[in-house]
């Protein structure tokens, strides 16, 4: 599968090989990644998909993307679907930068180019949750276009849906 381009960014769907990287925090030859990559929840992501590979096979389109500069190449967050559509059409997503990558607008870029991607893959619903502080995650999926549904004590549940 190709990268997804957006003006600034490369979403570059991993491989099982590249989430083996990631998941020990150890960049394969030649990768360039930003200090603070992969943060534990990337590396969680990239454990994940490796079992979905090895229980399932290989999720891919819906799988984790590496957040990747187009000026230089490098890896500064990831982004990606927790699996594929269940019977409703239905996808659950998450994303993470580095520290020194956040406050630019690359996470509700890679956002919104995720959310069309998932209405061309026939996606109906994309599904996210922030913790209930923290507002720049909050912010980021308002700005991609999903709406507030619902929260509880500890999250605030947002949606973007489209008719089938």
């Amino acid at each position: 599968m190709n990268d997804l381009e957006t003006p600034r960014l490369l979403l570059h769907p991993i491989s099982p090989a590249d989430a083996e990287h990631v998941a020990a925090g150890s960049p394969p030859a030649g990768a360039r990644w930003a200090p603070g990559y992969p943060s534990p929840g990337e590396r969680g992501a990239a454990s994940r998909f490796l079992t979905t590979c090895a229980d399932t096979g290989d999720p891919t389109p819906f799988c984790s993307y590496e957040i990747r500069l187009r000026a230089d190449g490098v890896v500064i967050g990831g982004i990606g679907f927790h699996g594929a559509p269940d019977d409703r059409g239905s996808v659950t997503i998450g994303y993470g930068l580095v520290e020194s990558a956040r406050g630019r607008g690359y996470a509700s870029e890679a956002l919104r180019a995720m959310l069309l991607f998932a209405r061309e893959q026939g996606v109906s619903r994309v599904r996210g949750d922030a913790d209930t502080g923290n507002i720049p995650s909050q912010r980021v999926m308002t700005a991609a276009g999903m709406r507030l549904v619902d929260e509880d004590a500890s999250l605030r549940y947002y949606l973007a849906e489209w008719a089938a």
